[in-house]
């Protein structure tokens, strides 16, 4: 498997990707939550996205498989609510691939990128409300719950888990 950049020639299968995946995902562990066409669109417009975060692709045979974004601290768009912190996003995995460790490897180029390079305090994530094993999966990497951080939309709550460096 390689962890890569997206680049403008991905845009389409991520997108695809993001959507096939939350869609799945939810539709299988959570069937209240539907995906509207705002939200489709908006999972779909990765070259909008790499403008704002970094995005990478996890490839396999030549195919992308998988997907994360990273936001710099102080990025547009960013919801890290935590000073000099890096906010992830869109982490999804070909349901096809689901539990075969198509995660772990984008989650260690995404923190990498944020510990090393950027030298964060730490980094920001949101999980929907009731994502318990998505939840887990975070909790798993070092990931706390932070309450504080947490975000209420009219259709959404997000609960709040960050992954603090000390330095």
């Amino acid at each position: 498997m390689i962890i890569r950049e997206a680049l403008p020639a991905d845009d389409a299968r991520v997108g695809e990707l993001l959507v096939d995946a939350f869609v799945t995902t939810y539709a299988r562990k959570m069937p209240e939550v539907v995906y509207g066409d705002g939200r489709k669109s908006e999972l779909r417009d990765v070259a909008t996205k790499r403008g704002l975060a970094s995005v990478f692709v996890a490839e396999l045979d030549g195919r992308v498989v998988g997907t994360i974004a990273i936001f710099a601290p102080g990025a547009v768009s960013s919801e890290a609510w935590l000073p000099n912190s890096a906010d992830i996003r869109h982490l999804a995995v070909d349901p096809a691939l689901h539990g075969k460790g198509v995660s772990k490897p984008l989650l260690d180029r995404a923190e990498a990128l944020a510990r090393d390079e950027w030298k964060v305090d730490a980094i920001c994530l949101h999980v929907r409300k009731g994502a318990d094993g998505v939840a887990r999966l975070y909790q798993s990497r070092g990931f706390l719950r932070e309450p504080s951080g947490d975000m209420i939309k009219p259709d959404v709550t997000l609960e709040a888990y960050a992954l603090r460096y000390s330095r």
